[in-house]
Order: C-alpha cells, then structure tokens, then sequence
C-alpha cells in the first residue's frame, strides 16, 4: 500500500526555504525521486510567513521508504537539517487503494 509522509519543516529566518533550495541544488531531490518505489517527493511553501515548508513524500510501499532511509542520500539530507537548525513535525498516512470513496466525489471539481 502506498504509504505518503508529510514532513513540516520549522525554523528561523527562512531557514526551511533555504534548505529547501539546497536539496534541489545538490541534487538530492531529483536522485530521491529517481529511487525504485518513489511517488511523489515535493516541497510547497506556505502562503503566509517563511517559517516552515511541507514536503510530501509519497512510495509504493515500507520496503521502499526503508530503503530510503537506509540509503548514503539520508545522512546528506539529515546534514543539512542540522546545518538550517530544522524541527520537523511528521504525519504518516497509508493508502487504502480504494480511492476517494464515491459518497466523497460529489465535493471535488474536476
């Protein structure tokens, strides 16, 4: 079952957004979404202050995730928490593969 982590990151003076942008410019971002079993790997910017960032992290299954925890590229990405002084905040959730359930449809415009 599919298996989506959003991770909010937190800290100082734009610390979230910069780290952020040094993943993508190492190229972290791209070799993680290049990973056997990645869906999604995405960072979104909050609308309002410059304190926290969302990434939506999406694999097929924990087999995969473990991998990628257990991958050279983690200890990169934990480096550069540490370097932004990052806090993070963590929801997990998991798939039911049944989809949105049909009583749900008539609130989403396609």
């Amino acid at each position: 079952m599919p298996i989506t982590v959003n991770i909010y990151y937190k800290g100082e003076n734009g610390s979230p957004k910069k780290f952020a942008q040094e993943m993508l410019d190492k190229g972290l971002v791209d070799l993680i979404r290049s990973k056997e079993g990645n869906l999604r790997y995405e960072y979104f910017l909050p609308l309002e202050g410059e304190d926290s960032i969302l990434l939506i992290d999406q694999w097929k299954n924990q087999e995969d995730l473990d991998l990628h925890h257990a991958s050279p590229v983690m200890n990169q990405i934990i480096a550069l928490r540490d370097k932004y002084g990052l806090q993070m905040e963590v929801e997990r959730y998991v798939d039911d593969e049944n989809g949105i359930p049909e009583k749900d449809e008539k609130f989403i415009r396609k």
